[in-house]
This record gives structure tokens, C-alpha cells and sequence, in this order.
């Protein structure tokens, strides 16, 4: 890996042992690695900066790990894995539910949290990145779509969905792959619910602007182009 291609990653952990073993692994897959070990620092820092990627442990000084999630949600979208002791399944949907984009409870294999940190920031996107799409307009960090400057209203699952498929235009994604990378790989239900939300996604864009901008490949899945 090239220099310039090094993703860039906030540890939030008030761990020092975890934090620096974490950094230690990290920086030798050829990461770079800030550290934070206090809930409103790292609030701070994330806002602040842009990372491809934050783990973030849940009890935390000052500000605890959820309410970080919660009020970076409100400004960024850079994805999240929740590091944490806490193996609840409350939890787990407390904080897939505010944002997370994965859940990892201690103690934990080095090699599934470097698999699922190549898995979300091999697409991530920088703050103020539009992607674009013939008049289709989506920015990841505003969380706003619009088609030829007409605002586009979307729920966030919607939005989640719209930007993934964005990120892969071009590229026909099944509806096995949407269901693990839009709704995780905690989330147990069938995947009639990639097609119900691509019909909410049709409604708000195909039908409202009178375009075909999602196209279904029988047999394969769905794609923009």
C-alpha cells in the first residue's frame, strides 16, 4: 500500500494496554492511528478531522461511547465499529440503532477486527464528497441527495442504501451483499426487505422525477448507472 493510500483511524479507548496494542496492530497493517481515551476529546477530534474509520469503546470518561455516536451522527457519517465489554443485545441494537456500522464485543480476535476494518473503509467517503450520478447528487457527510438541485427526502435506511449503491455505481450488487453491508451482520430477517426499500427508494426518485435511475438485474440484484 502506497503512502497516499494509508486510511487514517481514531481509537477511542481509555485502555491504554488496548489502545496501544490496537495502534501497535494497526499501524503494521499500515493504518495510521490517532488515540483518544475521553469521551469529549474524541467527539472533538472526529468532528474536527476527517478518518476513514473510528473504533469506539462504549464506557468512556466525560462522555460515554454511545452519546459520542449519537452527536457525530448528527454532523458526520464516517463509519463506526463499537469496540466494547458490554455484549448485551440491548446494546448491540442501542448502537447499530444510532448509527454504528458494526459491533465488536472484548475480547476480540485482531484478525476479525482487521477483516471488518478492510470492510468498511475500502468504500468510505471524505467529508465533502458528492457522488454523482447523471443529475442524481448524493453527499455521504451531509446526508442530503438531490436530483438536478430538487432535495430528495429519504429516512435513513433509505439514505444508507442510496449511498451504497451510489458508491458502487456501475456496479450490479445483490441483494445478499446490500442486506450484509446496509443492515449488517447482526441483522436477521429476509432479504424481501432490500426490495421493499428499493421500492421506498423508486417512489421518492424514479417516480417523483420520472426517471429510471435504479435498475433491477433479474437474477443478480440492483444497480445504478
Amino acid at each position: 500500500m502506497n503512502t497516499i493510500d494509508k486510511k487514517n483511524i481514531l481509537i477511542v479507548e481509555d485502555e491504554p494496554q488496548i489502545s496501544r496494542f490496537l495502534q501497535l496492530e494497526l499501524e503494521h497493517e499500515n493504518y495510521t492511528c490517532s488515540i483518544c481515551a475521553d469521551g469529549r476529546d474524541a467527539l472533538s477530534t472526529a468532528l474536527e478531522h476527517d478518518f476513514d474509520l473510528i473504533i469506539l469503546d462504549v464506557m468512556l470518561p466525560s462522555l460515554n461511547g454511545i452519546e459520542v455516536l449519537r452527536r457525530l451522527r448528527q454532523v458526520k457519517q464516517t463509519p463506526v465499529i463499537i469496540l466494547t465489554a458490554r455484549d448485551q443485545v440491548v446494546d448491540k441494537v442501542t448502537g447499530l440503532d444510532i448509527g454504528a456500522n458494526d459491533y465488536m464485543t472484548k475480547p476480540f480476535a485482531i484478525e476479525e477486527l482487521l477483516a471488518r476494518i478492510r470492510l468498511h473503509t475500502k468504500n468510505s467517503v471524505r467529508a465533502g464528497s458528492d457522488l454523482v450520478c447523471g443529475l442524481l447528487t448524493v453527499n455521504a457527510d451531509a446526508r442530503a441527495a438531490n436530483y438536478g438541485g430538487r432535495p430528495i427526502d429519504l429516512t435513513k435506511k433509505e439514505f444508507d442504501l442510496l449511498l451504497y449503491l451510489m458508491q458502487h455505481r456501475n456496479v450490479v450488487v445483490s441483494r445478499e451483499k446490500l442486506l450484509d453491508e446496509v443492515w449488517g451482520f447482526d441483522f436477521y430477517g429476509s432479504t424481501n426487505v432490500v426490495d421493499v426499500y428499493i421500492r421506498y427508494l423508486r417512489s421518492k426518485i424514479d417516480n417523483v422525477f420520472k426517471v429510471d435511475v435504479i435498475e433491477t438485474v433479474r437474477g443478480a440484484g440492483y444497480v445504478i448507472r
